[in-house]
């Protein structure tokens, strides 16, 4: 079973690819939820990130409001540091037990892990292969503010993360997502019959 990240910079098409593969029957793994999920009460990093950046981020419940640590952590790249110091190493574990677990349980060909931080994290080490989606920077700053972000967190958020020709440099297949969603669907489909009957090898 190969082991492929999913990856691209936000807003750049890398969610719509991922369900395109699910519907081909890929498993994939989305670890930007799950580091989510992580950070809620009880949870593995709940207590760490608490620790870290103060009770204020909190609501009335005691649920960490998501709103106020990203404002916090993308105005100041340490915090944002900080942020991924605690939640990324969980976040690797989890993925990589998940892999066991689809292997065990017969996945074949190929399954995934989706997150927008493959690269940044030093996931790749982990993984067979680099699958990016991407566009030009331009699409991403107008999806960005279509999901109403103001241009400057728009561009914070971008500017967060390695630059989308870093991405592709890594990469070993690549999904241009800057065209119709028919086009990207025609590349997702030239994946998976490529991942389910691989070349033979000499």
């Amino acid at each position: 079973m190969l082991r492929l990240g999913l990856t691209g910079g936000i807003a750049s098409g890398k969610s719509a690819v991922a369900a395109m593969l699910r519907e081909k029957g890929f498993a994939v793994l989305d670890a930007d939820a799950l580091a989510h999920k992580l950070i809620e009460p009880g949870q593995a990093a709940y207590a760490d990130v608490i620790r870290e950046f103060g009770a204020a981020i909190a609501d009335a419940g005691g649920r960490i409001d998501r709103g106020k640590l990203g404002a916090l952590v993308f105005a100041d790249r340490a915090k944002l540091d900080r942020l991924n110091a605690i939640v990324h190493p969980r976040v690797r574990d989890a993925m990589l037990h998940q892999f066991d677990e689809w292997q065990r349980a017969g996945t074949r060909d190929a399954a995934f892990v989706e997150a927008a931080l493959i690269v940044e994290a030093g996931f790749t080490k982990n993984l067979d292969g680099l699958v990016v989606a991407w566009c030009t920077p331009e699409q991403q700053l107008a999806r960005l503010l279509a999901r109403g972000l103001s241009e400057a967190e728009a561009r914070r958020r971008i500017a967060a993360q390695l630059p989308v020709a870093e991405k592709l440099r890594q990469a070993t297949e690549k999904i241009d997502c800057s065209h119709s969603i028919e086009e990207t669907r025609r590349q997702v489909e030239a994946l998976a019959a490529r991942l389910r009957h691989p070349a033979q090898k000499p």
